[in-house]
């Protein structure tokens, strides 16, 4: 992707107020997207109630079935056709990407943003406890299986998070390997002119001066304490913390480590951070994944 060209983003959309929310708050990150809203409905639609309204309209077996993948993929389109407003009002480009699922959705979502090219997916978080709620099976397969950088939204954002959207620094995790690299790559690349800090978390660790200065924008490298307790969590809540004090408009982490040992800890470190940023999070993959 050049300066130039629209980032592709897939945009997981359900209808619900915190998929709305997802597209609002990252038109604040990235305002030149071509993006795909992208609604799975899964076979049976419709409740007790609906069915049975299919039931005496039809009066057989195979009939039913066929009102219910009708009327399904009609209410779809309805909802995909939402999306692709709210997307063009934050000045998107938006249309509508309607599949039908059989379980799996976020592996489903992975697989689709490698079919479209996606350089970047997008989930929103749902309820009061933003990241936590939402890191059920949808999510947490979209961020293990995703070829592509995946932007995670909670919600609600607090009145300074949001704020900080419009010209906030980035936190990138920084530990060195391969995954951190990778995260600070797509920073640059995904959140051009926006101030990088590279933050590391308990000892110190070489840290290549390519790689961390290079770029049109050299990052900012910050050691802070790592805390108390698992490795995952003790890191996440001291991005947390550093992202809080500095007004960082997004964390960005690395979902692979330097080893079969450290890729367990960065992945730990990647879905705590998710957990405990309460800011937008993007997870990067340190290479591309087959599915």
């Amino acid at each position: 992707m050049s300066g130039s060209e629209s980032l592709q983003v897939l945009v997981a959309y359900d209808g619900s107020p915190p998929a709305n929310a997802a597209i609002e708050v990252a038109a604040r990150l990235f305002p030149n997207v071509s993006a795909s809203i992208a609604y799975l409905w899964t076979a049976p639609y419709a409740n007790d109630e609906v069915r049975s309204r299919l039931w005496k309209r039809n009066g057989d077996l195979d009939g039913l079935v066929a009102a219910i993948e009708r009327e399904g993929e009609q209410d779809a389109v309805r909802v995909a056709a939402t999306g692709v407003v709210l997307a063009r009002a934050a000045h998107w480009d938006g249309r509508p990407l309607i599949r039908q699922a059989h379980g799996g959705e976020g592996v489903y979502l992975a697989q689709l943003a490698k079919e479209v090219s996606a350089d970047l997916l997008l989930v929103g978080s749902r309820g009061l406890g933003g990241a936590r709620a939402f890191l059920g099976s949808v999510s947490d397969m979209a961020v293990h299986y995703s070829p592509c950088p995946v932007l995670v939204i909670p919600q609600p954002l607090l009145t300074d998070e949001y704020a900080a959207l419009a010209s906030g620094p980035v936190v990138v995790g920084w530990d060195a390997s391969p995954g951190a690299t990778a995260a600070l790559a797509a920073a640059r690349t995904l959140l051009p002119g926006r101030d990088l800090l590279a933050v590391s978390a308990g000892d110190d660790v070489d840290q290549p001066v390519a790689t961390l200065h290079g770029g049109d924008r050299p990052a900012t490298v910050l050691q802070v304490p790592r805390g108390h307790g698992t490795t995952g969590r003790a890191v996440a809540e001291a991005l947390a913390v550093c992202a809080r004090e500095h007004q960082a408009a997004a964390v960005v982490v690395g979902s692979r480590g330097r080893s079969a040992a450290a890729e367990i800890i960065l992945g730990s470190v990647a879905m705590a951070t998710l957990h405990h940023a309460h800011r937008p999070v993007l997870v990067v993959p340190s290479s591309s994944r087959d599915l």
